[in-house]
């Protein structure tokens, strides 16, 4: 790899790593609760009130703040937890149907993205970035606040949010995707959420999150390694290794169920 920056790799692979200090075990509770694709529709959800929020410039009225301005932060988040209330009520009143609500949701987020984006002249860009997000470019200035959530996130999964009814799972699951779309795309979002789950279903406890992470470690490394070196995009790239790696964990694992 000569001629290659290796140190491009260094903030990029951090964002990663913190993405999967909260993703890791909040993936494993989305697998045991059968909610696979609730992160999914949220992520959309929160990509959706990142739109609107760019198109009305909502970012120029307010400071700064993490990979975008603080106006599509409020905007995303808002969103995505308005979306997990929605899923919260469908829940009680449909539980028998939630999977394909979750689907809905999913679907009808996406395609109102397009829409808003239809007369946009880079609506196109803006959407791939939203999906795939910009991995390669993140900086360091990015992460802090990012950091700093998460931090918080962990505290309250590791503690009192262990004791909370479904809502608290779904609202907390909510500010943590909000912030991880803007950092990493809806792809990748959904990816380390479940490809660490899946691969390592076969386990239990902590020797489980230890796996996890390592695995979604390797994931991040082989991804971005691979981009940088064959000139790839750097989000694409992870979710692929993240899935092969997945479904390599199944086969050496087997069909051995959770013990």
């Amino acid at each position: 790899m000569q001629g290659l920056d290796l140190g491009l790799l260094l903030a990029p692979f951090v964002a990663g790593l913190l993405v999967l200090a909260t993703h890791v075990p909040l993936g494993i509770e989305v697998l045991r609760r059968g909610i696979i694709f609730i992160d999914l529709a949220v992520a959309q959800v929160a990509a959706f009130g990142a739109v609107a929020a760019s198109l009305v410039d909502l970012d120029a009225m307010l400071p700064y703040f993490g990979p975008h301005g603080l106006g599509a932060q409020l905007a995303a988040g808002l969103a995505a937890v308005a979306g997990a209330l929605l899923l919260t009520w469908t829940e009680r009143r449909w539980p028998d149907i939630q999977e394909a609500l979750i689907g809905l949701v999913f679907v009808f987020a996406a395609a109102a993205g397009i829409l808003l984006l239809a007369h946009s002249p880079h609506g196109g860009e803006h959407l791939r970035d939203l999906l795939a997000g910009q991995l390669l470019w993140v900086s360091w200035q990015q992460l802090l606040p990012v950091a700093m959530l998460y931090v918080g996130v962990l505290a309250l999964w590791l503690g009192p949010a262990q004791r909370w009814p479904r809502l608290g799972f779904y609202l907390l699951f909510a500010v943590t995707v909000t912030a991880s779309v803007q950092l990493v795309g809806v792809l990748l979002v959904f990816t380390s959420l479940i490809a660490p789950a899946v691969a390592t279903r076969a386990f239990s406890g902590a020797r489980r999150i230890v796996l996890a992470y390592a695995m979604g470690a390797a994931g991040y490394a082989m991804g971005l390694g691979l981009s940088l070196y064959v000139d790839l995009p750097a989000g694409a790239t992870v979710v692929c290794c993240l899935c092969l790696l997945a479904l390599g964990g199944l086969g050496v694992s087997g069909r051995r169920p959770a013990s």
